[in-house]
């Protein structure tokens, strides 16, 4: 198994806090991280429930009754948003302890729902609870587990859902990856009782996954699906709160530009992205409109999924299509302006310059699919994802 960069987290977070939430989308890894990591290093016995099983679920009849029992343990629970009444039993089984002086029984929630989507149906945890998201294979992972050999085409292609990446051939990738969007749309939806046709959510995923990059038109992808733009705002948001969309905000600082204030959109993983749009081989991705858009979400999620919590990123784009792909920010004292080219010979329009002065940028880059990292005009650097992300890690330390 390819060591996962959420170890440390994880681990430290089970010292310090009673309970904590591993997040991420279903079938990323998050079972047999936690499994591995409570075994390997937590000094106490370790119990797992998983609430898809009918005989784990019927434990929890009298919730409150089982989890008294649980003393100097650990207590893992997969799919912890299917029970969100949970969270109220552990919030005061947590607080009778803590008043008591017992401290040592833990609870490490496994969930395939978002913070935000757990919060709304649960009872807070505020102040007890860490929250943890395990992403899929990002390229500082898969990096330093190739460091010779490395290349993120593969990772591109196929995206970052372990099976995926690690499928013997592209053709077994892709079949993984078909039956995953059909068990997500089909099954994993209607589980948390969305109620969502699933018919017309494939359809809107990859009509979606046609705006890869972009702003969307609620109304005018209403009237596709023959649903109100308030319909399609919900299913946005119920992609999102799963883990598969992300939507990034337009910057909000001071200007008397106009500029765009809808968020921009990305399908989170380019290997579900390529396969809802038709995308099988990485000769037809190379060949295909989509291409430039589907490199900017490739290095957009690296970024965003390995990115500090101290940092702030938006994107910049006025009503004459000025624009800046990605900023980042971290307490007014760094401000970085960057540009997304797929081409290995990357050039630089003006209005990145003119909006990298109004955001008053004090670092610019040009994110390029080379791996040399060398000047440009007007204090701008071309460098390649991973030295990128190398020093996002270092302003981090």
């Amino acid at each position: 198994m390819i060591h996962r960069i959420l170890t440390n987290e994880l681990i430290n977070a089970l010292q310090n806090m009673p309970a904590v939430a591993l997040l991420g989308p279903r079938q990323v890894g998050k079972t047999t991280l936690a499994l591995e990591i409570s075994k390997a290093n937590i000094n106490k016995s370790v119990s797992y429930l998983d609430l898809e099983l009918d005989t784990d679920l019927a434990k929890l009849d009298d919730a409150e009754g089982y989890l008294r029992t649980f003393e100097n343990k650990l207590l893992i629970i997969d799919e912890v948003q299917l029970k969100p009444d949970l969270f109220k039993i552990l919030r005061g089984l947590i607080d009778i302890r803590k008043r008591a002086g017992e401290i040592s029984t833990q609870f490490l929630l496994l969930g395939s729902a978002s913070r935000n989507l757990l919060q709304q149906t649960s009872e807070t945890l505020a102040g007890r609870i860490r929250y943890l998201e395990l992403k899929p294979f990002s390229v500082p992972e898969i990096s330093a587990q190739e460091p010779l050999e490395f290349s993120p085409e593969k990772l591109w292609l196929r995206g970052g859902y372990p099976q995926s990446y690690l499928a013997p051939n592209d053709d077994e990738s892709w079949k993984w990856r078909s039956d995953f969007i059909s068990s997500y749309i089909e099954r994993d939806i209607p589980q948390l009782g969305i109620n969502v046709s699933s018919t017309r959510m494939k359809r809107f995923w990859k009509m979606l996954s046609h705006y890869q990059g972009q702003q969307i038109n609620m109304s005018s992808l209403g009237k596709s699906l023959e649903v109100s733009h308030t319909t399609i705002r919900n299913y946005l948001d119920v992609l999102t709160d799963l883990y598969m969309v992300r939507q990034l905000q337009p910057w909000a600082g001071n200007t008397k530009k106009r500029l765009v204030k809808s968020p921009k959109v990305y399908i989170r993983d380019t290997g579900i992205l390529h396969h809802l749009l038709s995308i099988s081989e990485y000769d037809d991705l190379l060949g295909n409109p989509v291409l430039g858009h589907s490199w900017e979400g490739f290095v957009v999620e690296n970024i965003l999924g390995n990115l500090s919590d101290k940092w702030k990123a938006s994107y910049y784009r006025t009503s004459e299509q000025t624009e800046i792909n990605l900023i980042l920010e971290k307490s007014h004292k760094e401000v970085w302006g960057i540009e997304i080219k797929r081409s290995s010979a990357p050039k630089i329009k003006s209005g990145f310059h003119r909006a990298c002065k109004e955001i008053k940028a004090t670092k610019k880059f040009i994110v390029y699919s080379g791996k040399e990292r060398f000047p440009m005009s007007e204090n701008t650097e071309a460098i390649s994802i991973v030295e990128l992300l190398n020093l996002l890690k270092e302003e981090i330390i």
